[in-house]
């Protein structure tokens, strides 16, 4: 079982592309977020997948920089559904917001033989707070994260016996969520910026956070690995580095800050 990361950058971001990536079991693939335009097409080819391939997508909320990947996916989708290339169903989780954005994106873009493919065999499936269901094979409960700025909602996924992987979407997880943070082998976390360079990027102010923040959390839930993305592109060929030296000082397992296009076993 794999992650592929398919961008890393925030909404500013302009030397990588934004946050998404593939869970890929045994060929079954998990798609989250889709970043902000059709380069996740580009992106999913240079990971080395067909987007023909993904049938099952989670969108976190409504930010551009999550949402309109996704409508590329369903344009794609629908075309080839209607030229009988796609073959079965495809499956859109998220909350209701989400799904009716992008219930009326596709009607007011698509052609009607294409945007008549929603409900048939483009799904899109409503998930409540708390709710599990069974994806790729794996037991996965989404949760509100109790955003400010827009519903948004995380997941957690059960990896196999005991072992989970945690996703807070592009907010910190917040103390009245920590619950599915705790003890997982992996949380994919956002880290807007460096603690030290708080004061250019103001991430409180978007309600983010830094390296530090993410790992302090990270230590106290008791993460095996912290995987952080959804950062600031400033430094992008020394990020690694810069955001490794910060964060070892206050997470003390396994820090990855992974490239666009990284794989990584879990």
């Amino acid at each position: 079982m794999k992650i592929s990361i398919l961008g890393t950058g925030n909404a500013h971001a302009t030397e990588c592309y934004n946050t998404c990536f593939l869970i890929d079991d045994r060929g079954r693939i998990f798609m989250v977020d889709g970043g902000g335009g059709n380069t996740v097409l580009h992106q999913i080819k240079h990971a080395g997948y067909n987007w023909m391939d993904i049938h099952h997508i989670f969108v976190t909320h409504k930010h551009v920089d999550h949402i309109l990947g996704i409508i590329w996916m369903v344009r794609m989708i629908s075309q080839f559904m209607v030229h009988g290339k796609y073959e079965g169903h495809a499956y859109i989780y998220s909350h209701r917001e989400i799904l009716d954005i992008i219930r009326d994106m596709a009607k007011r873009l698509l052609q009607k033989n294409e945007s008549d493919f929603l409900d048939d065999r483009i799904h899109l499936v409503e998930v409540d707070d708390g709710e599990s269901l069974e994806i790729i094979g794996h037991n996965v409960t989404f949760f509100d994260i109790q955003s400010t700025k827009a519903k948004q909602y995380g997941f957690r996924m059960e990896l196999s016996a005991g072992r989970m992987l945690t996703c807070s979407g592009d907010e910190p997880l917040r103390t009245c969520v920590e619950e599915y943070g705790q003890g997982s082998e992996w949380l994919l976390h956002e880290a807007f910026c460096l603690d030290s360079e708080a004061d250019i990027f103001e991430p409180y102010e978007k309600h983010h956070c830094t390296v530090k923040d993410a790992c302090e959390l990270a230590e106290r839930l008791g993460v095996k690995n912290l995987l952080l993305y959804h950062t600031e592109d400033k430094n992008i060929a020394n990020r690694s580095e810069l955001y490794r030296a910060e964060g070892e000082k206050y997470f003390h397992g396994n820090l990855w800050i992974p490239e666009d296009l990284d794989v990584i076993e879990l």
